[in-house]
């Protein structure tokens, strides 16, 4: 998983939040809105809003706010509201907050979950419960595999991103001889395992960090003495940074890449601009239209970030649902299935499965001490 400029100014923003209602009022924390003749419809979010991944949440939630003002305003007699829910990212929260998703009667659909980890902890709850959601960003390829009816993705999954990466480290950059490393999470150990596999014989070694962990000695001694001329890291943004800085502290300068949950500018802050010239972050997520950018900018005081698009899209398939007429989570779970379209991240179309049918992996690269979010490279 895993962001685009400004996006702890959005962290601060946030906070003051766009009023929305749905026929009545709503709030962050899940108050019920009023009913009205209309009926009263809200969109919940879950995902990370504090916290060391808070940022690509709000990155989510500005994307739901952005789709929710058009409708609305289109819609005055009888708007949508949000509700979410910050799970910090952590699975353990997530499951309870789960549990008041789905016992809430206005909640019509669900944009999220945010991670992987919380979206294994909580399908069983939203598909017993019937709700249908749509992730902007949960990529592990399992969370499909379980059979879980009313879960969706408008996202490429892992096994499309590790390929992609793959790819591009011996065919585009002509690597030769690979570490990967991953962090034990469910989306970290995902992707860095297909890359793994698809890598081959290029890979001379691997390694499993821990979360929070922050002396990254032994890896280090582990990739220099491998002879890697690249390493790649499945994982977020703050072990990611801190690995390549200790690497280049001891004088390692091969080719470091990761995935979408190190594509953050605060990688480069962890890093430092020196240490992480150069990075390869890949992401399942092309840089947002200007226009789109642009309203995201009017509504939420900054500029978008990585899932903001995902997001928009999300929330305009559940509103695009309603405007069908279909408002029982039964009814709004076969409009998604059912559902095509071109968004502004990409053709949105579902398999069987709940995967996206189309993903576009790019490569963006550190250059000049910024993690250069405008210019990426699609990976073919």
């Amino acid at each position: 998983m895993g962001i685009k400029p400004n996006l702890r100014a959005l962290a601060i923003l946030a906070t003051a939040g766009l009023a929305l209602t749905a026929c009545g009022s709503s709030n962050s924390s899940g108050t019920a809105a009023d009913g009205g003749s209309c009926g009263h419809y809200n969109i919940a979010f879950l995902g990370a809003e504090t916290g060391d991944a808070g940022a690509l949440g709000l990155n989510m939630v500005g994307g739901i706010k952005v789709a929710l003002k058009e409708y609305n305003d289109k819609h005055a007699d009888c708007t949508v509201g949000l509700k979410d829910f910050d799970s910090q990212g952590d699975p353990d929260k997530a499951t309870s907050l789960a549990t008041q998703i789905v016992n809430d009667d206005s909640i019509i659909g669900l944009v999220g979950p945010g991670f992987s980890g919380e979206s294994l902890a909580t399908g069983k709850t939203f598909a017993e419960a019937g709700l249908p959601n749509v992730s902007p960003s949960a990529t592990n390829v399992t969370i499909t595999q379980q059979g879980w009816t009313t879960w969706h993705r408008v996202i490429g999954n892992d096994d499309a991103q590790g390929k992609a990466d793959s790819s591009y480290l011996t065919g585009t950059l002509g690597m030769k001889k690979i570490f990967v490393i991953d962090d034990a999470s469910d989306y970290g150990k995902g992707l860095a395992t297909v890359v793994k596999d698809t890598l081959g014989s290029a890979v001379v070694s691997t390694d499993e960090i821990q979360q929070k962990q922050t002396d990254f000695s032994a890896t280090v001694t582990k990739v220099k003495g491998s002879g890697a001329d690249a390493v790649f890291f499945g994982g977020y943004y703050p072990e990611g940074g801190l690995i390549v800085k200790q690497l280049r502290q001891a004088g390692w300068t091969g080719t470091f890449m990761s995935g979408d949950g190190s594509e953050d500018p605060a990688f480069v802050t962890t890093a430092g601009a020196q240490a992480a010239e150069g990075a390869i972050l890949s992401a399942p997520a092309g840089p947002a239209p200007a226009d789109f950018n642009a309203k995201y900018k009017q509504v939420n005081g900054s500029n978008s970030g990585l899932y903001s698009s995902q997001s928009y899209d999300a929330a305009n398939i559940f509103l695009a649902a309603i405007d069908a007429g279909k408002t029982s989570h039964e009814d709004v779970n076969s409009f998604i299935n059912s559902y095509t379209a071109d968004g502004v991240s990409g053709p949105i179309a579902f398999d069987d499965k709940g995967d996206i049918k189309t993903s576009t992996i790019y490569a963006y690269k550190v250059t000049g001490g910024k993690l250069d979010v405008a210019n990426p490279t699609a990976i073919k």
